[in-house]
C-alpha cells in the first residue's frame, strides 16, 4: 500500500510540474504574442511613414509642376487680356460708327402692296 501511495504522489507531483510548466509555456506564448505583435506594429507604421513620406513627395512635385502651369497660364490671359484691350480702344470709334450708321439710316418705303 505504502508503494500505492508513494506512486500516487509521485503521479500528482508529476501533474503538478506538467500543470505549472503548461502554464509557463502559455505565459511564454503569450509574452512572445506580445512582443510579436509590437514589432509588427513599428513595422506597419514605418511603412505607412515611408508611403505617406513618397506620397508628399510626389504631391510636391506634381503641385510644383501644376503651380508653374498655373502661373505661366496667368501670364498667358494677362497677356491676352491686355491685347484685347489695346485693340478694343484702337478699334471702338469704327464699330460705334459701323452699329450707329445700320441703327440711324432709316430709308422710308412704302410697302408693295400699298396703290397710289
Amino acid at each position: 500500500m505504502a508503494q500505492k501511495i508513494e506512486g500516487i504522489q509521485q503521479l500528482r507531483i508529476a501533474e503538478k510540474k506538467a500543470t505549472e510548466r503548461v502554464v509557463e509555456a502559455r505565459k511564454r506564448k503569450a509574452q512572445i504574442i506580445k512582443t510579436a505583435k509590437k514589432e509588427a506594429d513599428s513595422e506597419i507604421l514605418a511603412f505607412k511613414n515611408e508611403k505617406e513620406n513618397h506620397y508628399k513627395q510626389y504631391e510636391q512635385e506634381i503641385l510644383g509642376k501644376k503651380s508653374n502651369s498655373e502661373a505661366q497660364i496667368q501670364v498667358e490671359t494677362t497677356k491676352k487680356i491686355k491685347e484685347l484691350d489695346v485693340m478694343l480702344k484702337q478699334n471702338r470709334a469704327k464699330a460705334m460708327d459701323a452699329i450707329q450708321q445700320s441703327l440711324f439710316r432709316i430709308e422710308v418705303q412704302l410697302h408693295e402692296n400699298v396703290k397710289l
